[in-house]
Order: structure tokens, then C-alpha cells, then sequence
């Protein structure tokens, strides 16, 4: 008899707006879970309020908005342990975390990475757009025009972060940083670029289907809030 194949189950949960702390709490519980296997590859869907966040390698120049500027928008802003420099979270963008155990699909970080790429440019694909990479730097562009940050972290081959979409994003937000320390390139937008807003909900159920896809797996299941409620307790 032949080798029976062990299915792959994807879990997603969506969120809504949630502070970014609150949220980055939340990776680190699943993130030990998924390590001791206790839950299956894990993606959480949500937007968060205004909030800056650098990278491990962060250069803190690139954060040029003044103390005023902060204050006046409310943004908040974090040093946190995942790859890359800086960048912006805000409501329409669509941010996904994943929770991901390597050792269940391929063990290779730049792999993983190109795979997170393919799945945003399949989502513009749907629009009409014709996005791609570039050589020098991760995530997601259209010509000049980053569309898509993608910022990791991956110990014991277990992830954590991953994407922001630009999607109905507020892109003046951006003019308070130097996003991802790339000063002669632009952001953008998915209404920017296509020219009306989105249903944020559409866009979610492409973003799994691609996940679903691009990451072989057999099944998929929404989990409902109580998750993220269990991770305080």
C-alpha cells in the first residue's frame, strides 16, 4: 500500500483593527503553540491603527516625522524583532501574520518569502495591474511604487509577521518615515492604483485562496474570535 499523504490544514482568523502590541502578544502565544503543535499553520488577518514599526536593522533616521507629528496623528510606534527597516500599519491596509511551522512545507526562508511576493501579485493580477519584485529589495512593486512591505522573523523554522497591503491605505502617512529605508522609491495603493475603494472582505478571501494554493494546502477553517481571546488567559 502506498504511503498515506498527511493533510494540511490552514486556520485564519480575522481580527478587525487591533493595536499593534496587543497583536505582536498574540503572534508570540501562537507562535509557541505552533512550535509545540498543539494548533495547525496559523494566518491572522487585521488592520491596525497608526502605528510605525522598525525592524531589527532599523536605521532610526528614517523615522522623520517630529514628535508633534506623532502626537498630532496618534501614531504609535514600536521596535520590534522581525527583519527589514520601517514602515507604516493603518486602517485599509490589510496586514497578515503568519504562524507558519516550515518544517511541515519546504525549510527555505527565501522560498517562503517569494511565496508571500506571489500571493499579493496574484491578488493585482485580479485588478489589472502588473506588479513583480525587484532584486534588491523584498516585497511587492509596480514599476517605482511599493505596494506591499513583507517583513519576517522564523526561529526553529516557526514564523512570525509577514505582510501589509496597501489596499484603501491613507498613503500620506507614509511622509512621516523613510518606508523601509528606501528613499528614491514611492508607496502606493490598490485604490491609488485602480482608482476607487475596496471591500476589504473581497480582498481577504483572495489573499486565503491564494494561501490555500501557493502553499498546498488541503483544507482551510476560520476560527472565530474566541483564539485570540484564549491567548490572556
Amino acid at each position: 500500500m502506498g504511503r498515506r499523504s498527511i493533510s494540511r490544514l490552514l486556520q485564519y482568523i480575522d481580527l478587525g483593527i487591533v493595536d499593534y502590541k496587543e497583536a505582536w502578544d498574540f503572534q508570540k502565544s501562537l507562535f509557541d503553540r505552533r512550535y509545540r503543535g498543539e494548533i495547525p499553520d496559523t494566518l491572522i488577518l487585521l488592520q491596525h491603527p497608526h502605528t510605525y514599526t522598525l525592524g531589527k536593522v532599523a536605521d532610526r533616521n528614517n523615522l522623520i516625522g517630529s514628535e508633534e507629528f506623532l502626537e498630532t496623528n496618534k501614531i504609535s510606534v514600536y521596535d520590534i524583532d522581525r527583519g527589514g527597516d520601517i514602515t507604516y500599519h493603518g486602517p485599509g491596509q490589510i496586514v497578515g501574520y503568519q504562524i507558519f511551522d516550515l518544517k511541515k512545507w519546504k525549510q527555505d526562508t527565501h522560498l517562503f518569502l517569494r511565496t508571500l511576493e506571489q500571493i499579493i501579485i496574484d491578488v493585482c493580477k485580479e485588478y489589472g495591474l502588473d506588479p513583480g519584485r525587484k532584486d534588491k529589495y523584498t516585497g511587492v512593486w509596480l514599476d517605482e511604487r511599493k505596494i506591499c512591505a513583507i517583513g519576517i522573523k522564523v526561529s526553529r523554522w516557526i514564523t512570525m509577521h509577514g505582510f501589509a497591503f496597501n489596499v484603501n491605505t491613507d498613503l500620506s502617512f507614509f511622509k512621516g518615515i523613510i518606508p523601509c529605508g528606501i528613499a528614491d522609491k514611492e508607496v502606493t495603493s490598490l485604490k491609488n492604483e485602480v482608482g476607487h475603494l475596496f471591500e476589504l472582505n473581497e480582498i481577504h478571501e483572495k489573499i486565503i485562496n491564494n494561501f490555500v494554493k501557493l502553499f498546498n494546502y488541503d483544507e482551510v477553517m476560520k476560527t472565530d474570535l474566541s483564539l485570540f481571546a484564549s491567548y490572556k488567559n
